[in-house]
């Protein structure tokens, strides 16, 4: 009787239902949490991470059955990374006002926020490769991840300084911005797309929609950024 109910039990948690199940259960806690109790370092996805490797761990389901198991919601990333467009699209008149301004904070914090990060790994002394990984720390994971490889990084240890990034951004962003006088909209989602990209931009759709656009924006500008130019400014320093 006891190797039926091990079998039974392997078989429901290695089926993908479980996994794609135990996945949606954690968001949908993580949001409750955040619901409730808002406070800004309960962050959804955070929970949702804690929870879904606390399941894993638990079950004893590997992560490469768990990735297998998900394909479905991975591609269903595309969708909804698409799905940003909309409040660009209500939001593009504000956009075109501010075109000047947009351009020039993709600029300088762009600029800023990549060398801060090389600066500082360098002042710890970091070797080259861990550095060219922790370069495009503030684009989001695909670009990030593929940035790295092409410069001479670790693309999965890209992944993971992508996720703290965006998790401390998120965090730490808002409470910064406004101990600041940060409160226009635009000013912060400007700020939260470009320095914590899309775990940064949920938390700008959560302030408002507009700040929600500008953070669209900015993550997709700081992504294209990272892509096309720092692979280049990388081989003319070498």
């Amino acid at each position: 009787m006891t190797l039926q109910w091990q079998a039974a039990w392997v078989a429901v948690t290695t089926h993908p239902l479980f996994s794609v199940g135990v996945t949606l259960l954690a968001y949908q806690l993580g949001m409750t949490i955040y619901e409730r109790a808002r406070k800004v370092y309960l962050q959804p996805f955070l929970i949702s991470v804690v929870t879904v490797i606390s399941v894993l761990l638990a079950c004893g389901v590997p992560y490469e059955l768990y990735r297998t198991n998900t394909t479905l919601l991975t591609l269903l990333l595309g969708p909804a990374t698409v799905a940003l467009a909309v409040p660009l699209f209500l939001n593009l008149e504000r956009i075109r006002q501010l075109f000047g301004p947009i351009m020039l904070t993709l600029l300088v914090a762009g600029t800023v926020t990549t060398l801060l990060g090389v600066v500082l790994g360098w002042l710890f002394g970091i070797s080259e490769q861990l550095l060219m990984t922790l370069t495009p720390k503030s684009a989001t994971s695909p670009i990030a991840m593929l940035v790295a490889e092409e410069i001479g990084g670790i693309a999965a240890l890209a992944a993971v300084f992508v996720l703290l990034t965006g998790v401390l951004g998120a965090i730490l962003g808002p409470v910064l911005l406004t101990r600041f006088g940060v409160q226009h909209p635009a000013a912060r989602g400007m700020a939260l797309g470009l320095t914590a990209h899309a775990v940064g931009t949920a938390q700008a759709l959560q302030e408002g929609e507009e700040c929600g656009a500008f953070s669209a924006l900015a993550m997709s500008l700081m992504g294209v950024a990272t892509a096309v130019l720092l692979p280049l400014v990388v081989t003319l320093l070498r």
